[in-house]
């Protein structure tokens, strides 16, 4: 379940603390209980990136949609 922080994060920050803890899993040298408290930040940050992106394709879909509309036929 997403904490009310994560759903105050913005895209850029999630994706960006994302990138770090995809660096720190990929470095090694973290205990079995390290890793995985990582790993489940990751998806986390995943669904929170995830929310942005699918957020964003709605309301471009929904311009497009609206500018199509608004196009006289045969345009």
């Amino acid at each position: 379940m997403t904490s009310k922080v994560d759903e105050a994060l913005g895209y850029e920050q999630a994706r960006d603390e994302l990138i770090e803890v995809v660096r720190r899993l990929e470095a090694g040298g973290t205990t079995l209980e390290e890793s995985l408290a990582l790993w489940e930040r990751g998806e986390e940050l995943a669904k929170v990136c995830r929310r942005w992106l699918d957020g964003a394709r709605a309301r471009l879909d929904a311009a497009l949609a609206a500018e199509e509309e608004a196009a006289p036929e045969g345009e």
